[in-house]
This record gives C-alpha cells, sequence and structure tokens, in this order.
C-alpha cells in the first residue's frame, strides 16, 4: 500500500503580512467624492457637476466650522444615499392625505386617487370626522335583542316569493290621468297587499332586510321603479315601529343603509341622463364630477323634479321625510342654493315626529346626509340639536314611562338608545367649530336641562383642546347634572378620555384630580369604579410624581379586594398596568412604590398573572437602557422573571418558551454590579437556580459568565493574581457544570468551545482542555438531522463550521505533556472517525483536509498567531524533530483516508464528486504543502489528473488553479510551482 508523507510550506507570517499591507497616502478629500470638472470662461468658474468643489468665503468658513462634524457626512456633502432619499422626496408634490396610496402606486392620476377617497369621506371634510361607516359596526353590536321581533312589507312574505306583479300597461289620456296611475301604485300597498310577518329573531329580521336590500336592487335593475320606491317607502315605515326599543339602534342602522342604496340609485339614474353638448363640440357627453345645474339638460331636470314630486305625495310623515333625506343629493341637478334651504325645511318638519327616540334618529339620518352632500352649510345641525334640547322633557313623560314598563326597560338603558344619534349630531355640530359653539351649547344645556347624557355626548364630540382648557368647569357641570338613569360615572371617564389627549391648565392640574378623585372613590360598584380608574391612572402619571401614581393604585387595590372583584375585571387592571408602564420609565422609582408589587399580586389567575409579567418585562427591557445594580430593581424583576418561569411546564408551547427566555434574557443583561465582579457572579448563580427550564437564559448567562471572565483578564491585562486566578478558575467551573443542563446540541458545543477559549484566555489551561474533551465527546451525539426554523435539515454545514472553528482554537492550545503530542487533535479524529457520516456525504474528507492545514500550520518554527502569556506549542516544543515526525505521520495517515475516498467515489459512480474533491485537495496541497518535495509535486499532479479525468471538474475553477500555479512560477522560490504549471498544462492539453 502506498504510503504519503507530508511537508508543509514554510510560512513566514510576519513577513507575508507586511508584504500585503498596502501603501497609505494622506487624502484631503473623501474618495468617493464625485469628480467635479471646472470649465473656466470669460473668467467666470462654473462647475459641471451638481456638487462644486468651490464656494463662496463664507460657505469656505461654513466648512471649516463644521470640519469636526462626521466626516463622511460632511465630505460626500449631503450627498450619500439616505440623505439623498430625503431630499426626493420633500421634492415631491404633496399629495392629498386622503388619497389612495394603492392607487398612487399603481400610477393613477392624482384625480383618480382623489374621488377614491371621497368614497370613504364626503368632499370638505378631513380625518378628524369620523364617518358613519366605521360606527355602523359598533352599534349593531351593542345594540341587539333576544325578543321576537316583527316585519310589516309586501314582498316578503312566503308567498311573494315569486315576481311581484307590478302595474306597468301604458295609460293613454291625459297626464293628469298618469299621475294617477302612479299615485294609485305607490297606495297599492295600504289596499291589503301589506302582510306581517310576526315571531322573527333578530337573526332572521336582519336577513329580511338583507332580502328587502336585494329586492330594491333587483327591482331597479328590472327598471320597476315604482316598486322600487315603494320599498322604500316601507322600509322607513319600520322606524316608526318601537315594539321592541332595544334594537332599534340597530333597525336604524340597517333600514338606513336601504335608504342610501335607494338615494344612490337615483341619483346614478339622473347623472346618466344627463348627457349635454359642451360649447364648440359635436358630441354629447356626461356630466363632470364637479358639474353646474346649467350643464344639466331639461329632460334630466324634470326627471329629477317627478322624483320629488312622488315623494312630496308620500302620506305619511316619517315616510316622506326619510326617502326625500335619501335622494337629497339629487338638488344638485336643480339649483345650487338648495341644500342649506331644504335642511332647514326638513329639520322643521321633523319636529312633527312625536316619540323622541324616533325624532332624534330621524334628525341623525338629516344630519348625515347633509354632512355628505353639503358639509359647509351649518344652521340645520344646530338647529336639529336644539330641537332636541326642546323636546327633551318628553323622556320623563308618562307616554315613555309606560313604554319602559311595558318592555321592561331602566332608564339608564333607554338613555343609552339615545348614544349613537346625539353622539352622530353632536359631532357633526363640532366639526370645525368654534369655542364659542361649545360655550354656547354648555350653557343652553345648563339652562334647560343639565343632563348627563347630553354632557356625555358634548365631551365625545367636540376637540379634547376646548374640553381640557375647560376641564374644571365640565366637573362642575358634572356634579350638577341630573343622573336620571345615565351614570355620573361615564361623565368622568369620558372627561379623562379627553385629558389623556390634552393638558388642563397647569394651574388647574391639581385641583382636576382631587375633584374627580373625590367622587370617583366613592362609588361602590366596582365595575364603575374600575371603568374610571383605567382611563384617570394615566393623568398622574403625565403630570404628577409617584406619590399620587402610588395613592391612585392603592386605592384601587382597596377597591378591587373585596369579594374578590379583581377576578371579573383583569382587562380594565391589565390597562392600568399598561398605562403605568408607558409613562413611568424610571424603574427604581417604580418599584419603590409600595403598592406595585401588592397591585401585581391581585392577578391571581395564572395565565392572567404571567401576561401581566410579560408585560413588566417588555417595558423593562425596553425603557431600561442603562445597566444597574439597584438592589429594588433586581429583588423585584428577579421576583417577576421567577413568575413567569415557574409558569412552563411540558404543555407550554415553543413560542411562549421562546417569548419568555428572551424577555429573561433582557433582564439577565442589564444587571452589571461594575467592578464587583464576585457579586456579579454570585447573580448568575442565583439566576441559573431560578431559571433552569430555560436553554435561552441557561445560554445567556453561560455568555454572560465567559463576558465576566474576559473582563477580569483586561483588568488584570492578562496578569493574574491568586485571587482573580481562582476567580476565573470558578467562572469555568460555573460554565461547566451549566452547560450540560442545556438541551440543545450545537448550543452545548459553541459554549463548550467558547468556555474553552475564554480559559486559554485566562491561562487556566487545566480547564481549557476539560472544555476541548467534552465538546470532542459530545461530537458522536450531534444527529444527521435536526429542526431548524420547523423544517428537517441536515446537520453538515453546522459541524463543518464548528469544527472550523475548533480547529483554529487548537493551534494556540499547548499539548498537556501527561497526555502526548496533539492528544486533543488526535482525540477529535478518533471520534470523526468513527461518526455515522451520510453516506452521500464528504464532510470527513473536507474535515480531514482542514486538519492538514491546521497540522501545516502546528509545523511552522512560529505560529500564525498567540494567546498573551499562553506559550503554544511552538514556544513548547521549539520543531523539535520528534514532535515534527508526529506531525507528518498523522497527516500521511489523513492523504491516505482522503485518497481512499476519492477512490470509493470513483468506484460508486461519483464522478462529480470525486472531481471536485480531487480539486479541493489539489488546492489544499499548493495552500499549504511544500512541491519542493517530489512526493507532494507528485501528489498535487496525480490529483490534478484525476479531478480532470472525467470531464466533471469545474473548468472556470480549474483554470484559475491553473493561472495561480502559473503566476507563482517567476517570483522566488517559484521554480517548483513553474515546474508543476508545465506539467499540469501538458496533462490539459492531453
Amino acid at each position: 500500500m502506498a504510503t504519503y508523507e507530508w511537508h508543509a510550506r514554510p510560512r513566514e507570517y510576519e513577513a507575508e503580512k507586511r508584504k500585503l499591507l498596502l501603501k497609505g497616502d494622506v487624502t484631503t478629500e473623501h474618495p468617493l467624492k464625485p469628480i467635479t470638472v471646472h470649465v473656466a470662461e470669460a473668467k467666470l468658474r462654473k462647475s459641471t457637476s451638481r456638487m462644486s468643489t468651490s464656494g463662496t468665503p463664507k460657505q469656505d468658513a461654513a466648512k471649516k466650522a463644521t470640519s469636526n462634524v462626521d466626516p463622511l457626512s460632511s465630505a460626500l456633502e449631503g450627498s450619500d444615499p439616505l440623505s439623498l432619499f430625503a431630499a426626493a422626496a420633500a421634492a415631491k408634490p404633496k399629495v392629498d392625505p386622503l388619497a389612495d396610496p394603492l392607487s398612487l402606486a399603481l400610477g393613477l392620476s392624482k384625480k383618480d386617487a382623489t374621488d377614491s377617497a371621497a368614497q370613504r369621506l364626503p368632499a370638505g371634510l378631513d380625518d378628524s370626522f369620523e364617518p358613519w361607516s366605521s360606527k355602523k359596526a359598533g352599534i349593531l353590536s351593542k345594540y341587539t335583542t333576544s325578543e321576537k321581533l316583527s316585519i310589516t312589507t309586501s314582498f316578503l312574505s312566503p308567498a311573494d316569493r315569486e315576481k311581484v306583479t307590478v302595474k306597468t300597461q301604458v295609460v293613454q289620456g291625459t297626464v293628469t290621468d298618469k299621475v294617477k296611475n302612479r299615485l294609485e301604485q305607490l297606495d297599492d300597498f295600504e289596499e291589503g297587499s301589506v302582510k306581517e310577518m310576526l315571531n322573527l329573531s333578530q337573526q332572521e329580521y336582519v336577513y329580511r332586510i338583507e332580502e328587502l336590500n336585494q329586492a330594491l336592487i333587483n327591482a331597479w335593475d328590472l327598471d320597476q321603479k315604482v316598486k322600487a320606491l315603494k320599498i322604500a317607502i316601507q322600509c322607513s315605515k319600520l322606524l316608526a315601529d318601537i315594539s321592541v326599543i332595544k334594537f332599534y339602534p340597530s333597525k336604524f342602522v340597517l333600514i338606513t343603509d336601504i335608504l342610501d342604496t335607494f338615494g344612490r340609485l337615483v341619483y346614478d339614474r339622473i347623472h346618466r341622463k344627463s348627457t349635454y353638448l359642451p360649447p364648440g363640440s359635436m358630441t354629447s357627453q356626461v356630466l363632470p364630477v364637479h358639474f353646474t345645474p346649467e350643464q344639466v339638460p331639461n329632460s334630466a331636470k324634470e326627471t329629477c323634479r317627478n322624483w320629488f314630486f312622488k315623494i312630496a305625495s308620500i302620506r305619511e310623515l316619517i315616510p316622506r321625510l326619510y326617502v326625500e333625506t335619501a335622494i337629497l343629493k339629487c338638488y344638485s341637478f336643480l339649483t345650487q342654493g338648495e341644500y342649506s334651504q331644504a335642511l332647514l325645511r326638513l329639520t322643521n318638519q321633523m319636529r312633527g315626529v312625536g316619540d323622541p327616540l324616533v325624532a332624534i334618529y330621524a334628525r341623525a339620518y338629516l344630519c348625515r346626509v347633509g354632512m355628505d352632500v353639503a358639509p359647509n352649510a351649518r344652521d340645520h345641525l344646530i338647529s336639529n340639536f336644539y330641537d332636541f334640547l326642546g323636546t327633551y322633557q318628553q323622556l320623563q313623560s308618562d307616554t315613555v314611562q309606560n313604554i319602559l314598563a311595558v318592555q321592561r326597560l331602566d332608564m339608564a338603558s333607554y338613555l343609552s338608545l339615545y348614544s349613537p344619534a346625539l353622539d352622530w349630531i353632536l359631532q357633526s355640530v363640532a366639526y370645525n367649530a368654534s369655542e364659542e359653539v361649545l360655550t354656547e351649547i354648555l350653557d343652553k344645556c345648563k339652562k334647560q336641562c343639565n343632563s348627563a347624557l347630553l354632557l356625555n355626548s358634548v365631551m365625545s364630540a367636540f376637540k379634547p383642546e376646548y374640553i381640557g382648557s375647560r376641564a374644571i368647569r365640565f366637573i362642575e357641570l358634572i356634579k350638577e347634572s341630573e343622573e336620571e338613569g345615565f351614570p355620573k360615572h361615564n361623565l368622568y371617564r369620558s372627561l379623562g378620555t379627553n385629558l389623556t389627549m390634552t393638558d388642563p391648565p397647569e394651574q388647574q392640574r391639581l385641583s382636576v384630580l382631587n375633584e374627580v378623585w373625590k367622587a370617583v372613590m366613592k362609588l361602590k360598584n366596582p365595575s364603575d369604579y374600575i371603568s374610571c380608574a383605567e382611563v384617570w391612572i394615566e393623568y398622574p402619571c403625565r403630570h404628577f410624581t409617584k406619590k399620587e401614581v402610588n395613592t391612585i393604585l392603592g386605592d384601587i387595590i382597596k377597591h378591587m379586594t373585596p369579594d374578590r372583584a379583581f377576578e371579573q375585571h383583569y382587562p380594565q387592571l391589565q390597562s392600568v398596568m399598561s398605562k403605568v408602564l408607558s409613562h413611568m420609565h424610571n424603574f427604581s422609582i417604580l418599584f419603590v412604590m409600595d403598592k406595585f408589587l401588592p397591585f401585581v399580586d391581585m392577578f391571581q389567575k395564572d395565565a392572567v398573572k404571567v401576561e401581566i409579567c410579560k408585560t413588566i418585562m417588555e417595558a423593562f427591557c425596553k425603557y431600561q437602557e442603562e445597566q444597574t445594580k439597584d438592589p429594588v430593581i433586581v429583588n423585584a424583576v428577579m421576583f417577576i422573571c421567577k413568575t413567569m418561569h415557574d409558569s412552563i411546564n411540558a404543555l407550554t408551547l415553543d413560542d411562549e418558551r421562546r417569548d419568555i427566555g428572551t424577555l429573561i434574557s433582557g433582564f439577565v443583561r442589564k444587571i452589571n454590579y461594575g467592578r464587583d465582579f464576585e457579586q456579579q457572579l454570585s447573580f448568575y448563580v442565583e439566576s441559573r437556580a431560578n431559571f433552569s427550564n430555560l436553554d435561552a437564559v441557561l445560554v445567556t448567562l453561560v455568555q454572560c459568565v465567559n463576558r465576566l471572565a474576559a473582563e477580569t483578564c483586561a483588568v488584570m491585562k492578562g496578569n493574574h493574581s491568586r485571587k482573580t486566578s481562582a476567580f476565573v478558575r470558578a467562572c469555568a467551573a460555573y460554565s461547566f457544570i451549566t452547560i450540560p443542563s442545556i438541551v440543545g446540541i450545537f448550543h452545548r458545543l459553541n459554549l463548550y468551545l467558547a468556555s474553552g477559549q475564554v480559559a486559554v484566555l485566562n491561562q487556566a489551561l487545566t480547564q481549557a482542555d476539560a472544555f476541548f474533551k467534552a465538546s470532542i465527546s459530545l461530537i458522536p451525539s450531534v444527529p444527521r438531522m435536526l429542526v431548524i426554523d420547523r423544517k428537517m435539515r441536515s446537520s453538515e454545514l453546522l459541524l463543518l463550521n464548528y469544527v472550523n472553528s475548533f480547529l483554529s482554537t487548537l493551534l494556540t492550545v499547548p499539548d498537556n505533556p501527561e497526555q502526548g503530542c496533539l492528544y486533543l487533535l488526535r482525540g477529535l479524529l478518533n471520534v470523526f472517525q468513527d461518526y455515522a457520516w451520510d453516506t452521500h456525504s464528504d464532510a470527513k474528507a473536507r474535515i480531514y483536509m482542514n486538519v492538514l492545514c491546521l497540522l501545516s500550520a502546528q509545523s511552522q518554527d512560529q505560529f500564525a498567531y498567540h494567546v498573551k502569556n499562553v506559550d503554544s506549542n511552538d514556544a513548547l516544543y521549539g520543531s523539535d524533530k520528534k514532535f515534527l515526525g508526529e506531525v507528518s505521520t498523522v497527516a500521511g495517515t489523513l492523504i491516505l483516508a482522503i485518497l481512499d475516498h476519492c477512490k470509493t467515489l470513483g468506484q460508486d459512480g461519483g464522478v462529480k464528486r470525486q472531481a471536485v474533491i480531487a480539486s479541493e485537495f489539489f488546492e489544499c496541497i499548493i495552500l499549504h504543502g511544500d512541491i519542493s518535495q517530489p512526493a507532494m509535486s507528485g501528489l498535487a499532479l496525480n490529483l490534478w489528473n484525476l479531478a480532470q479525468k472525467n470531464g466533471q471538474a469545474d473548468t472556470k475553477y480549474m483554470v484559475r488553479l491553473l493561472e495561480y500555479v502559473k503566476r507563482k512560477g517567476p517570483k522566488p522560490g517559484g521554480k517548483p510551482f513553474a515546474a508543476l504549471a508545465s506539467s499540469m498544462s501538458l496533462q490539459t492539453r492531453t
């Protein structure tokens, strides 16, 4: 059997390093600065570059003054990519904030984007006005009922599933006869065709309403306009029904959606009919988006008037008001100044609606449509509100009381039904209103009916700045207000919500808190109390000290502890904690408060307690920027982290484990005792005892202890005393004990290696040997497949990277005299010899090649790098022949193993892999072997031939190898390379 002897190429690392150093030149300009060309013309110097290198004396002085700023930014004069992007963004024309960004990204015109935005918000309104569409879902989910409902209609009875016949015959005669026929069709449903469907559940009722909406659209598509109008009228009539009063707000939402559909269909039909002939054009065109009544043809105007005449002939007030309001936008076809008069006329007609609940929702619909079609018309808005004030006393009338008695509804629930309509009316009144409007409304409310319901809606509608500047006055109004079933705690909550968005006058802040909290403290119902406290806790956090916050937390504990009321209000209590943490970022102050941890103790349900602890730790990791050793913080956060850790069990999800581990690791890194290294190590020992079930935390602890040992070495400048030497060995012992309890095998491998490197740095060679031996003994346990990113993947690449790092470390580690030469390397090779390699893997051969590189470095008179105060094998053996012979023996064995692998590949049909391994081995030899030795040059040439044997090698790679060898030939000592290059070229041609 052929044997091979490895001869390492002699290296002089310092000489090579000096040779590779690039010569530096002093420069006065940034190397990346754009080239500037100056053209002198008529004594005028102009720069063809966008950035000139010359400037006025003032500019030159400014440049000198700022020369100490960031040299990159100053030299580039703001032309770095980020500055250019910012400048380009600033140069862009301003885009309408309502424009659809997706439409803009697709290259749509500004007009198209504006039209798209207009579908969301009416023209003339900005984002501060909350659209009706965002309120509907909340109303439908809040106002529900389990009672049976009824619906009166001529279209949805079971017998009317077939197509309803509508009178469509042509009436011959006068115009009067045609009008009479239309009126007969409108009145047809009053002549016996109307049927009432009873005992409908809420879900069935909603389904029937949706059917009505679809029936209206279908009738319109079939050109049955009278039928569509009849459906709109019948839907409007349903809004006069308050038989199930709790459901009325939701019914209003459903019915007005149908009316909106009807109004849109009528408007679109008239708009389509409104073709006009522009001046100087021969082709008719459709009306533009912003048209004037003069552009509307007479035929379209006549159609529009006919619709208003039809609706005006409706006999009942409520359907007539609702349907006319639905098509109010059609006035734009007739005149420009009609909206204001029409809205005021309809407002006056609303006074004829008897029931106060029905009336206020009718007013709300009128205000909603008014804001859509004429947002600048304001007179009708305040009139609608004042009309409601004038009828407010009806809410206490006998009629209303009788209705509530029949339907078994208390006054508080009844008043809550008014909130959506009243809030909308006041929002419309308050939009872009001045403070004088608020003052006028408050005066009128106080004079006519100082109602809690009204006051709450006022605070919800007007700008927080207006409310905050009048905080004291609102408190007085709240005290004097008549509850009438609307609890005052809702008012205090609304006031607190406003004050979280704006600040009251500084001189009033303490008075506001005292006055409000006096009232809140007296609330007996825990639900009422915590609803206020949840909002108001933010106020002292923003404006006062820990004393006030601590007092309020104590008051919350006092109110929520009796009868374990806190168990029913965990979400509100969590909100309190989140608001405290979002404003108080000094944790030494936070944990000193004697009510903070007792507040945390109220979260006694395990899942909730873990969530609140996670909230605290997220805030701690985010806001505690500097490391700390404050014992109050350490003990408090240790308790919180232990609570999270102890919640982990076998059923805990991996994501939950990862989140908790990340938070606890963040805490561990935040604690720093400075130069008191022993106290720091004691903290890590305590943390290991408390958090032993989390790999992420244990990994962090080992890393921190290694950093602590490295810092000790830096402080002592590598020259340890007896005390510090014992300390770094204690750190090594900590790591050696901790690492085996970590589950992840590559975590253990990497930590063993890192800990061994730190031990070598601290001259603790015995401990370093223990780490490296443990690492070597762990390698056989590495599985061939691992779950990485939730997928099964090969561990080969991870193992290769790890072994390369391990081999690099072994160069600095001296051999233990009791163990013999290269004992750690021999142990590593023995492990790889017995490792269960994948049959389709070449990892073993590649590792052997890397070991050859290490052996070449071990053969040098002086190694490439060292650890301070540690004598590596170059100093230990001094190029001893016995040591070099041992290196050569190991290298020869590795060469045979690599060649055997290549031979096996050739026999098993792995020709492509054989060529790759042969070319990589060839590269290893010419880089690290001494090819002046015939055996080495012969081996290299054989590998070259083997790589090219079957034409499977990477051609570009082989060409680069040949060029490298040729370039080495003319250099000093390059004769062997020239001979090898000649032989390689000859073989290549052959």
